[in-house]
């Protein structure tokens, strides 16, 4: 394919890649800038592209990983780093306004809630709490690994009934 037959095939599906930007970003702004990015990065990569693959979706995903470089780039750069010389000095959250676990239920709380899972539900749900892999507990119980996860799923909605019915 030459030249120019590459850049009229990226001109010819910009209506489609400025759609899946927009989808990608929701902010048509955005969704420009990622258009253009993506064009640019298509026609620098030009002898990468390999004449029998779909060139749309070659162009897409040349797109969508652009999205999410950006995305992770974005999310870095929002990382806080403590400046402070003091290394003692305590770094308090601040309230969020949420109750955290901690705060609405207490160990000796959880602890009541699980003893009173049936032990069909408890023993499964504590060995994984122990540490032990769900493949491990269904060894060791000689239960089909279904059969384990489902009863750890059930003892955790169990429990957050029942922590539920204690905090009202």
């Amino acid at each position: 394919m030459t030249v120019i037959q590459f850049q009229e095939r990226v001109l010819s599906i910009q209506d489609n890649m400025f759609n899946f930007a927009l989808m990608l970003t929701a902010n048509k702004d955005d969704a420009q800038d990622l258009l253009q990015d993506t064009t640019l990065k298509a026609l620098d990569n030009r002898n990468k592209y390999i004449d029998n693959v779909n060139f749309k979706g070659w162009v897409m995903t040349i797109m969508r990983n652009i999205f999410i470089n950006n995305y992770r780039k974005s999310m870095r750069n929002q990382t806080i780093f403590d400046q402070t010389k003091d290394l003692y000095h305590l770094n308090l959250s601040q309230n969020s306004g949420f109750d955290s676990p901690d705060g609405t239920t207490t160990v000796r709380e959880i602890n009541v809630a699980i003893d009173n899972l049936n032990n069909e539900l408890r023993t499964p749900f504590t060995l994984f709490l122990s540490g032990y892999k769900y493949n491990e507990i269904a060894d060791d119980l000689e239960l089909p690994l279904g059969t384990v996860k489902s009863r750890i799923f059930f003892a955790r909605q169990a429990l957050q009934r029942s922590l539920q019915g204690m905090r009202n």
